[in-house]
């Protein structure tokens, strides 16, 4: 497999029209992007039954699947886990997904988002031999599963399922690649053990990476002023020898032309680069407040729907960029009628769900402290 071909469309966050509404995808910004993708030979797609509350899909349809031939394109479509309450389910949301694509079969299919409580739903619902199905009937070309968790649950799911698969997703990048919390060094290996080719998500933590503050943005233009950022988190993934798609979710022209350009001059990391991405590895993790990728699973798990992303990356934002207006704009989403921070309850509820493993009801009475203060700072506010 050559390096170009390892550069995946991530589908979650598309362009949107409304910022407020995930739904509202700009559809011919996103035609446009599909038609550059294509134009210089890239051709993966990655949706999720869940992303864009089901408009993914849609969107994918009607820019690829309506605009170009089926061999041409792949797509990878992921079962919604979390959803599943009975065997019956799992063929219920298949004819749903390809009837929203408006394809006859996946290229790749997931068990999605593989973590303790949802590992014992797609057991429950036996998941994972349903998708077994599927790829000897034709319907899926390649199985896996993405996974959220630590190498332990990794190897049990692998030890009962591992010789039937193909792939497995991962959130991997230079940031995480050590973390103890995420393992990602560790899972990445288990899936080289059992043989099993590894996809990437999050090569750039939801935009953590590239968000930086000033002096790290400094220190990488010093480094190498023409190369971006995000072209060396993606180049850590897929210089990796078993990882044969990185994903990256573009919502603007821009960035897909910077990751385009990442990959069709592909180089793969060397030792002086390893070692500053290494350096910088460790800055960024000592100035971020939380270290959230903003996938939002926490969101959907939360009884009082507090909207813990969008006050986490507030809070990340007012540590590496101390503005008035920061602290305002907190403010302002509670305007917006947001469930507000400090109405969180303590149940615990969300700390299953996060792909981070962290400690979200004491990081959100952090954000409340922080953010009342800070505002109190600058506006002079009782």
């Amino acid at each position: 497999m050559s390096y170009e071909s390892k550069f995946g469309f991530g589908c979650m966050r598309l362009p949107t029209t409304d910022p407020n509404d995930p739904t509202s995808i700009d559809q011919e910004l996103f035609n446009e992007m599909v038609d550059i993708y294509m134009e210089k030979g890239f051709n993966y797609f990655d949706t999720s039954y869940a992303y864009h509350n089901g408009m993914s899909e849609v969107a994918i349809r009607k820019a690829v699947v309506e605009r170009y031939p089926r061999e041409s394109y792949q797509i990878c479509d992921k079962m919604p886990t979390w959803a599943l309450t009975s065997e019956e389910d799992n063929d219920k949301f298949v004819q749903e997904m390809l009837e929203r694509l408006g394809i006859e079969y996946f290229d790749v299919f997931f068990v999605h988002n593989v973590n303790i409580p949802w590992f014992k739903l797609a057991e429950n619902a036996k998941t994972f031999e349903y998708i077994k199905k599927m790829k000897e009937d034709g319907i899926a070309k390649k199985i896996g599963f993405s996974f959220h968790d630590n190498s332990k649950l990794l190897k049990e799911v692998l030890e009962k399922y591992g010789d039937f698969l193909d792939i497995v997703q991962l959130e991997l990048n230079y940031l995480d690649w050590e973390d103890p919390a995420i393992e990602a060094h560790k899972c990445y290996d288990l899936c080289v053990e059992y043989g099993l080719d590894v996809y990437v998500m999050e090569p750039l933590k939801g935009g953590v990476i590239v968000n930086q503050s000033e002096d790290i943005q400094n220190e990488f233009k010093e480094f190498n002023p023409d190369k971006s950022i995000a072209s060396y988190a993606l180049r850590f993934c897929a210089s990796l020898e078993h990882v044969k798609i990185v994903l990256s979710g573009m919502n603007k022209m821009d960035d897909l032309l910077d990751n385009c350009d990442t990959f069709e001059n592909f180089e793969v990391l060397n030792e002086s680069e390893s070692k500053f991405l290494e350096e910088m590895a460790e800055k960024l993790s000592s100035k971020l407040a939380v270290p959230c990728s903003e996938c939002g699973y926490c969101v959907d798990a939360c009884p009082e729907m507090i909207p813990i992303p969008e006050y986490f990356a507030l809070f990340n934002r007012s540590k590496n960029q101390p503005e008035s207006n920061i602290y305002k704009n907190y403010f302002d989403k509670l305007g917006d009628e947001k469930i507000p921070a400090d109405e969180c309850t303590y149940c615990g509820t969300c700390l299953d769900y996060c792909t981070q493993h962290i400690d979200i009801p004491e990081e959100l009475e952090k954000v409340c402290e922080h953010f009342e203060e800070g505002f109190s700072a600058y506006s002079g506010a009782p």
